[in-house]
């Protein structure tokens, strides 16, 4: 199934310890191209996070924004620090002994004082938040290549539409190529007749000069190229995912046979259909853009 490479999806997972959020969003790009915007603590995953999110895309530039809520207050902790506080009560009392003062320390205001008591979180299990922002990854990740997907068949069907488009054009052209003959052979034997009035004509000289411009003007090649090209991209179109570059490469050959057919037009009918046709490659190509 083709994808397109304009996506989005958002998921949310959340359970007693924390909330995870998860956005990704993407436009066309040549390569696959991550911007990830998360906090700081989630950064040690980054190389995890680019690993799960390639199961989900092959091409595009892709924002991620991932956030986390930790909101349990367990994970906090009172620390007390008995040493420094008897370092404390040391000082004051020698305080006390030097100055002949009176040591009014009390155990409220020593527990005021830096680092006796802080509060602290605790270390992080890696293996579970990992786990957590993994679910919610997965989960935004399957949405965003569901809404490429839909967007995938839409861009299919357009293209599919542009393609029968293109095969008419085609097909006026090889229906008007034996026409420019005939009226290319008319012209030329009523020049003739007036050029020599009452002789005689020779059939063979017009015959080979008909045989000249024939020639000259023939695109049978390059109709029968475009036929193929058309063929190609179509079964392309039907076969998967990751046929973007594939596409394009047939959209340039078309566009190839369509400026042979162009530079050998000697006929304003033809002209004008091989100018459309160009036009109608040109839509293509850039619809075929937006396809991973």
């Amino acid at each position: 199934m083709i994808k397109s490479m304009t996506g989005f999806g958002r998921a949310e997972l959340q359970d007693e310890v924390r909330r995870f959020t998860v956005e990704i969003k993407s436009v066309n790009h040549r390569y696959l191209d991550f911007n990830m915007k998360m906090p700081k603590k989630l950064s040690v995953f980054e190389a995890a996070i680019r690993g799960v999110l390639k199961e989900y895309m092959q091409r595009g530039k892709v924002d991620v924004f991932i956030s986390c809520e930790d909101f349990s207050s367990s994970r906090m902790q009172l620390h007390y620090n008995g040493e420094l506080a008897a370092q404390y009560l040391e000082y004051f009392r020698r305080m006390e002994e030097e100055f002949s003062l009176e040591n009014d320390i009390k155990i409220s205001s020593l527990s005021r004082f830096p680092e006796v008591l802080t509060m602290e979180e605790q270390e992080i299990d890696a293996e579970e938040l990992w786990s957590g922002l993994e679910k919610a990854l997965r989960m935004a990740g399957k949405q965003f290549a569901a809404s490429r997907e839909a967007e995938g068949q839409t861009l299919k069907r357009d293209l599919f539409a542009k393609l029968e488009g293109l095969r008419a054009n085609v097909r006026q052209i090889e229906a008007r190529s034996p026409e420019i003959l005939r009226e290319y052979r008319a012209r030329l034997e009523t020049k003739m007749k007036e050029l020599l009035s009452d002789t005689q004509m020779d059939d063979s000289r017009i015959a080979a000069e008909v045989v000249i411009f024939a020639d000259k003007i023939c695109t049978d090649e390059e109709t029968v190229r475009l036929n193929s090209h058309i063929d190609n991209m179509k079964a392309a179109l039907e076969d998967g995912e990751g046929i973007g570059r594939k596409l394009d490469f047939i959209a340039q050959e078309m566009n190839r046979e369509a400026n042979t057919i162009l530079s050998k037009a000697n006929d304003l009918e033809t002209t004008n259909i091989a100018i459309e046709l160009k036009t109608e490659i040109e839509k293509i190509r850039e619809q075929i853009q937006n396809i991973e």
